[in-house]
């Protein structure tokens, strides 16, 4: 059972059995290796001891990807503290309201986020460090804290004068039912709430995928995902640590250029992403090549069909480095048209589904046995049912339990007794169904579900699919008005149609045309009724997910 092995475990045996690897390398600055991702914890520990940080204490931390992001977070949990990571896109406002519902006591910051802040929004605070390089920034102890850094490296070179050895790794046994983690999540359909997860959760995760998933001592992987939210802190962080490999972090913005790039010098071994780049990429590239001529003709020709898309897929796959097994995406579901493109080529892609509720893994499987559409199949480490809609048990509230679930929401216990019944079921909020060999298929989320006028189910998300992959359909959202009208609200891609030079009564000319062939295609329920473009992008959530309920 994953209980009978502790977060500190696995924490320390990696440390101890790839002490000479490298574990993180931030590009164009310096690469980290085991040994010192250990003395990086050892004189933080140290700080926290002469601080007064007591087990249970709440840490909040926030910056970009980074490799002291990564040896800060370890630090506090093999400390026996609470980690609050906190989202580097939220505004000083959020910040500030998850650092005091948080109840932390120390803020470690990256210095361009500590530069936002304003300090007296953050009363409950004794002390704030930025963490690149570490610095004091803030002391409300009585005592003068302003040498307190240089008194820990003292203690450090006193304690180890032959410098520290993997025999002096030894963290203090956490059990795996203590709170380690509260994770604030801006969610597309509400306000943000603490997700208390536990040590259990957090080793679960790590249990199911170094039974099913593939990285060996020495792979890379580059960074893309906020480690802050639970899937990249989960699959590019805690796991790759606990098999020797080498994470590698941007140190800039991720555009498609820096990410290319990226991947053609590291050339890592598993790529994961959200579903949104890859469908950047099949708009932006694939779609204009396989649109022109003589390929559009060519493409209709079975023997030369399989050569093209055969040509197709190794130049992605060169791409994104060569030499990765398979590319892993969450956080959103997968543009139809775009996974059966990416079926047809045969690219080693899948999709897998979780939440930051369960820390944040519920389903996943390799690429060569997922199922079309499916978000992969339940983890061994949960069990799942289906709470029916209706009888037609067509589509249902996904529900699970098990060892990933959360303790709970922080200071919260109405919003927790809404998640979690009494059975111990958690309700995701998610609608679709399970099929007989445990792979789940998701519809859309319970709340952006509508209704049709003689109550047919319409997902929203269905319609969206239909218009997203559309040239100068930058955004687009589904929402119902007026009796059961529906309307397709749609941010232009302007940058595109200033490349053709179309004007904004062009492109509606264009969209009106979409609707009319859409339509034609769906049940009149499902049909929309017009069109309204937008001058602004919508409001998102960090995971680049519309937030629906400011415009229903």
């Amino acid at each position: 059972m994953v209980k009978q092995k502790l977060i500190k475990d696995f924490i320390e045996a990696s440390i101890k059995k790839y002490w000479d690897l490298t574990a993180y390398t931030d590009i164009g600055k310096e690469d980290y290796k085991y040994s010192d991702v250990a003395s990086y914890i050892a004189r933080m520990h140290m700080l926290f001891e002469k601080l007064g940080i007591n087990r249970g204490d709440k840490i909040a931390l926030i910056g970009k990807n980074s490799s002291a992001w990564t040896m800060t977070y370890l630090s506090v949990i093999t400390y026996g503290a609470v980690i609050v990571p906190i989202l580097p896109d939220f505004h000083p406002r959020e910040v500030h309201f998850v650092v005091n519902h948080s109840d932390s006591v120390l803020l470690l910051a990256a210095k361009n986020k500590w530069e936002e802040l304003d300090i007296n929004e953050m009363q409950g605070l004794k002390a704030a460090f930025t963490i690149d390089p570490l610095h004091l920034e803030l002391s409300r102890y009585e005592q003068d804290m302003s040498g307190i850094l240089d008194v820990v490296n003292q203690e450090f070179e006193a304690n180890y004068p032959d410098g520290l050895r993997p025999e002096h790794v030894n963290y203090p046994d956490i059990p795996n039912s203590e709170l380690v983690e509260i994770s604030y999540t801006s969610g597309s359909t509400g306000l943000s709430k603490g997700v208390m997860l536990s040590a259990n959760s957090l080793a679960a995760n790590i249990y199911f995928a170094n039974r099913h998933m593939e990285l060996n001592p020495g792979d890379i992987i580059v960074s893309i995902l906020p480690l802050a939210h639970s899937f990249g802190c989960a699959f590019e962080f805690l796991w790759p640590f606990n098999r020797g490999t080498n994470v590698v972090f941007l140190t800039r913005k991720p555009s498609p250029q820096v990410l290319l790039s990226a991947y053609q010098q590291y050339k890592p071994h598993l790529i994961l992403s959200v579903p949104l780049v890859f469908e950047k990429i099949y708009k932006n590239k694939v779609l204009p090549a396989i649109g022109k001529q003589p390929v559009k003709t060519l493409i209709r020709i079975p023997g030369i069909r399989r050569l093209i898309y055969n040509k197709i897929r190794d130049g992605l796959i060169e791409a994104l480095g060569g030499r990765f097994r398979e590319v892993v995406l969450g956080g959103a579901p997968l543009n139809y048209e775009v996974e059966e493109f990416f079926r047809k080529i045969r690219f080693p892609y899948t999709v897998g589904y979780g939440m930051t509720e369960c820390g944040p893994l519920i389903s996943y499987a390799g690429w060569r046995e997922t199922k079309f559409r499916s978000a992969g199949k339940l983890v061994d480490t949960l069990e799942a049912k289906i709470e029916w809609q209706d009888d037609s048990k067509e589509v249902g509230e996904i529900c699970v339990r098990g060892e990933n679930v959360m303790l709970g929401y922080y200071k919260n216990e109405e919003a927790t007794r809404q998640a979690i019944d009494e059975e111990g079921w958690l309700h995701t909020g998610d609608l679709g169904y399970i099929d007989e060999d445990n792979f789940i298929f998701i519809k859309g989320r319970a709340k952006s579900l509508l209704l049709g006028p003689s109550g047919e189910n319409i997902f929203p998300e269905e319609i969206e699919y239909l218009y997203q992959n559309k040239p100068y359909v930058g955004e687009i959202l589904v929402v119902m008005r007026d009796g059961f009208k529906l309307v397709a609200m749609i941010y232009p891609d302007f940058e595109q149609m200033e490349k053709d030079g179309l004007s904004l009564d062009q492109v509606k000319e264009i969209f009106e045309q979409y609707r009319k062939e859409i339509n034609a295609l769906l049940p009149r329920f499902k049909q929309v009724h017009k069109i309204e473009l937008r001058d602004t992008e919508f409001e998102k959530t960090p995971k680049r997910n519309i937030r629906r309920f400011l415009y229903q």
